[in-house]
């Protein structure tokens, strides 16, 4: 195998071989280069620091168990933990979606008083509280293919190309998935408001 001669860090596979044979300063290397890109997609993904940094940590204990099924051949190291990590993303996400079903605006801490201290007068700040229980009531009512989208896009603010990660689907089906979805919502919401 060529070396180029100004090329000081060790081929990926020298790495990963090291690590099979259980070599504790090679897995201290592995995540030196990988936690950033991990810790990155987790963040964005979760928006909080704590639960980025544990589910971190979930990468790296899964990528410690199975790195003896990954092949090179198939794809690159970069590539492969990058999949894992949208699954174990992916799958923390399925556990929590009691949660995300009735997901609120008042995830974002402040939010709510930020925007109704705005309002000048009380009743636009209780016409603000209404259209956030009929947003929320709406997306609860979407079904998950469409909710997730929105929820990914418009709510935790990440782009299209982070969105189809996170959900494993080509970014095209992300925009057509977020074009029925926001359809979809605004005739739910509109139904909801003639039904109050």
């Amino acid at each position: 195998m060529q070396h180029s001669g100004h090329s000081v860090r060790e081929p990926e596979g020298a790495l990963i071989d090291r690590c099979l044979d259980d070599d504790e300063g090679a897995w201290e290397e592995l995540v030196r280069l990988h936690s950033g890109r991990v810790y990155g997609m987790c963040y964005r993904f979760t928006r909080k620091h704590a639960e980025a940094q544990e589910l971190t940590q979930d990468v790296f204990l899964r990528v410690f168990r199975t790195l003896g099924s990954f092949r090179s051949t198939e794809v690159s190291f970069t590539g492969w933990i990058i999949r894992l990590t949208r699954n174990l993303l992916v799958d923390n996400y399925r556990r929590t979606s009691e949660r995300r079903a009735t997901y609120s605006l008042e995830d974002h801490p402040g939010i709510e008083e930020r925007i109704a201290s705005a309002m000048e007068r009380p009743d636009q700040a209780l016409a603000w509280r209404e259209t956030v229980n009929l947003l929320r009531s709406s997306l609860a009512a979407l079904s998950p293919e469409l909710r997730e989208p929105i929820l990914f896009r418009d709510l935790e603010e990440m782009n299209y190309r982070e969105t189809a990660l996170a959900l494993g689907i080509p970014e095209g089906t992300v925009k057509s998935r977020l074009n029925r979805a926001r359809g979809e919502l605004a005739r739910i919401m509109r139904k909801y408001q003639f039904a109050v």
